[in-house]
């Protein structure tokens, strides 16, 4: 368009030198010439228009939104039509309270209250696209800044319309994947209905206030102290059940010992001892006592 523009004022000023009887009407055909030659290439430039990858063009001629879609790549247009693209990748609005991390500088997130009346701040990031279809009717009926105008506030919305059904304590442990289910259809439906897509919801952070926090850690290390205990008595009490299964079995081998061996076995039992011990090389064997006792074997070494 710049050319072109430039080709008007050049045709314009050649008509206006050429009206002129002297030298300046030379001069005039000139700018006429050039003017011709601008408008020429400058209609010839704007009527090719490229398309980058991951993007879509709308056209609009004297303000009247066309229907059909440019998608990437190079094409022919009429040079009166101007391109508005949109983004057909996956797009990442994020709403945090951490500086400088969500789309807007500093805190962002989500405050909410719940079933119970608590405070609760949530941390958002809505993964989404632009319908490629659907660009044309988002132009006509929304514009381009979709982002301000349909993606931040329906998605606050839906997430404090679904907060009040849920206790805090439940929307930070039992509830959250329930909760973050419900606002996904939410919100879904209503992008669906303007040209968007959801693709992904993710609750990234649910923080509780203090006080509630405070309840949660103190019920959590009492439940840790009740598993100790626990296996602290388990513990004590298998080590019981040892100790009595290690005594009856020491009454047990005194009962056997006192009822099942005779004197003849006991004086059997020892032979075979001193025997084993007569067989060594390093021993020397010396029978001591009557031939009718039990012998006596002392090691001589």
């Amino acid at each position: 368009m710049f050319l072109i523009s430039i080709g008007i004022i050049a045709l314009i000023a050649g008509f206006v030198l050429s009206a002129q009887q002297n030298q300046s009407s030379r001069y005039g055909i000139i700018a006429r010439v050039a003017g011709i030659v601008l408008i020429g290439l400058g209609i010839f430039t704007t009527m090719f228009k490229t398309i980058d990858t991951g993007q879509v063009g709308v056209k609009t001629l004297f303000g009247k939104v066309e229907d059909d879609v440019l998608y990437s790549g190079l094409h022919v247009v009429n040079p009166l039509v101007e391109i508005t693209s949109f983004d057909v990748k996956t797009q990442n609005y994020t709403m945090s309270a951490v500086h400088d991390e969500g789309m807007k500088s500093g805190d962002d997130a989500i405050r909410v209250l719940s079933a119970d009346g608590l405070e609760v701040t949530i941390d958002l990031s809505v993964l989404f696209k632009v319908s490629a279809s659907k660009a044309p009717t988002i132009l006509r009926q929304i514009g381009d800044d979709y982002l301000d105008k349909i993606v931040r506030p329906v998605s606050r919305t839906a997430i404090r319309d679904n907060a009040v059904s849920y206790e805090a304590i439940a929307l930070y442990s039992t509830k959250r994947e329930e909760f973050q289910n419900r606002i996904f259809n939410a919100i879904n439906s209503s992008f669906a209905k303007r040209g968007l897509v959801l693709e992904q919801l993710l609750v990234r952070n649910i923080t509780l206030p203090e006080s509630v926090k405070k309840t949660i850690e103190s019920k959590i290390n009492a439940e840790q102290d009740a598993q100790k205990m626990i296996f602290v008595l388990q513990k004590e009490k298998q080590e019981a059940e040892r100790k009595r299964v290690e005594a009856q079995g020491i009454a047990d081998y005194q009962k056997i010992l006192s009822t099942g061996l005779s004197d003849k076995q006991l004086q059997y039992e020892a032979i075979k001892a001193q025997k084993e011990i007569a067989l060594s090389p390093n021993s020397k064997v010396i029978i001591m006592g009557s031939t009718k006792g039990t012998p006596i074997l002392i090691n001589g070494n």
